[in-house]
C-alpha cells in the first residue's frame, strides 16, 4: 500500500490519475457487491479493503495541492463554484443536455444537479465526468460519501452517485428495495415482472419531485407537445395519475388470464414509462436510457409469451431514420435539438400488430433543420 500512496502523491502524474480512477472504480464495484451479497463469506475482508482504499484516496491534509490553494473562497461563496463554470462550458455535454445552464445556489444542490444531468449522457462520458467532478471537489477538501445517500424506491439496490463529506456536505442518490417495500408493494411477486414495474411507478413518483428538468410526452395527457412537470404542476399530477391508473389496469389484466388483454396493458404501461422524458431526450446508452429499456425488455418477453401461445403478435421499437418508420407511427413530436437531424430521438410507444389489428407507435424525432 505504501507504494500506491507514494504514486498517488505525485503531483501532475498521469499514472497517479489513472491509479486514482481505478481505485475509485474498484471502490464503487466492491461497495455495490457488498450490498448485493451481504452474506458472502468474503464480506468482512472486503469491508477492510474498502477502508484501506478510502484511506488511499483521502487527500493529505498537511500539504494541500496548489490547485486547492488557488481555489480558496470566501465563506459565503460556493466551494464548488468552479464545477459550475467547467460544466457549463463543455461543448460535448451541450450536445446531450442542451444549452440551459446549471441553476443551483448551494454546494449540495450543485453536486446533485450535476450528477442528475450526467444520468442523461452516454455512460462513458458520464464516468469520465464523475471522476473529474470528484477531483475538483477533493481539491476543496470534500470526500465521496456512499453512506449519506437519499433512497429512491425500486426493485433493486444501487448507488446512483455518492454524496460528499468533509468541507462540503451533500447527499448522494441511490435505489433501494427496502424503500420500495415500505411503499406497501406486495413482496409476494418479488423478482417478477410486476414487481419490476411497481418499482418503476414508485421511482417515477419520486423522481418527478426531485428533478425539475423532467417533462412528459404522454399522448392521453397532452397530445401536441412535450410538457414540463416542474413549471406546470397540473401536468405532473395528470401524468402521475395516468401512470398509476395504467399500473392498476395492468395488475387487473394479469389476474384475468387473458393474454392479449394483458399484452395491451403491458404496451400501455411501457408507453407511460418511456413518456417521462427530458429535452433533449436522454441518450440511449445513458443511465436513464438503460433504465427505461428494462421496461421494454419486459414488454418484449410478454410479446414472445403470446407468440409461444399461438397468437399472431408483432411489436417493433421504432428507431433510426424517421422517414423509414413514420408509416408505423402517429401523432409524433418534433424537436430541433439533440441527436441527429432526421432521426428518431426516442420511441415513446412501440408499434404493435396483434392478430392483424395494428396499433401505431409514437416517437420524438429531430427535425432536419
Amino acid at each position: 500500500m505504501q507504494q500506491l500512496r507514494q504514486l498517488l502523491a505525485i503531483q501532475g502524474s498521469e499514472l497517479a490519475k489513472l491509479l486514482k480512477c481505478s481505485l475509485r472504480g474498484l471502490e464503487a464495484t466492491l461497495t455495490q457487491a457488498i450490498s448485493e451479497f451481504p452474506l458472502d463469506p468474503g464480506t468482512q475482508i472486503c469491508e477492510e479493503l474498502l477502508r484501506e482504499i478510502s484511506g488511499l484516496l483521502q487527500p493529505r491534509t498537511d500539504s494541500p495541492p496548489e490547485d486547492a490553494i488557488a481555489m480558496i473562497l470566501l465563506p459565503t461563496e460556493l466551494k464548488l463554484t468552479h464545477l459550475r463554470s467547467v460544466f457549463n462550458a463543455d461543448a460535448e455535454l451541450k450536445l446531450y443536455l442542451g444549452t440551459a445552464e446549471l441553476q443551483s445556489q448551494t454546494d449540495a444542490d450543485l453536486w446533485n444537479e450535476i450528477h442528475r444531468q450526467l444520468l442523461r449522457v452516454p455512460e462513458n462520458i458520464a464516468t469520465a465526468w464523475r471522476s473529474r467532478v470528484l477531483d475538483l471537489a477533493e481539491q476543496v477538501g470534500a470526500l465521496p460519501d456512499n453512506l449519506h445517500v437519499a433512497e429512491l424506491p425500486f426493485s433493486r439496490d444501487q448507488i446512483i452517485y455518492p454524496g460528499l463529506k468533509g468541507s462540503v456536505t451533500a447527499p448522494g442518490l441511490s435505489l433501494s428495495e427496502k424503500a420500495l417495500l415500505n411503499t406497501g408493494v406486495n413482496p409476494t411477486d418479488q423478482y417478477g415482472n410486476l414487481y419490476c414495474i411497481a418499482g418503476f411507478v414508485q421511482l417515477f413518483l419520486r423522481f418527478t419531485e426531485i428533478d425539475p428538468d423532467l417533462h412528459h410526452a404522454l399522448k392521453t395527457v397532452f397530445t401536441f407537445d412535450i410538457m414540463p412537470l416542474h413549471s406546470q404542476p397540473e401536468q405532473r399530477t395528470q401524468y402521475i395519475n395516468t401512470l398509476s391508473d395504467r399500473w392498476q389496469r395492468l395488475q387487473q389484466a394479469e389476474s384475468n388470464s387473458d393474454e392479449l388483454l394483458s399484452l395491451r396493458a403491458w404496451i400501455d404501461i411501457d408507453e407511460a414509462i418511456h413518456s417521462l422524458v427530458f429535452v433533449p431526450p436522454v441518450e440511449r446508452y445513458s443511465w436513464w436510457g438503460n433504465l427505461q429499456q428494462e421496461s421494454r425488455r419486459i414488454l418484449k418477453k410478454m410479446a414472445q409469451t403470446a407468440v409461444n401461445m399461438g397468437y399472431d403478435v408483432r411489436i417493433r421499437q421504432l428507431s433510426g431514420l424517421y422517414a423509414d418508420v413514420c408509416s408505423f407511427s402517429k401523432d409524433d413530436l418534433q424537436l430541433n435539438c439533440g441527436g441527429v437531424p432526421g432521426e428518431v430521438l426516442t420511441c415513446l410507444r412501440v408499434y404493435a400488430s396483434i392478430n392483424q389489428e395494428e396499433t401505431p407507435g409514437r416517437v420524438i424525432f429531430r427535425s432536419l433543420r
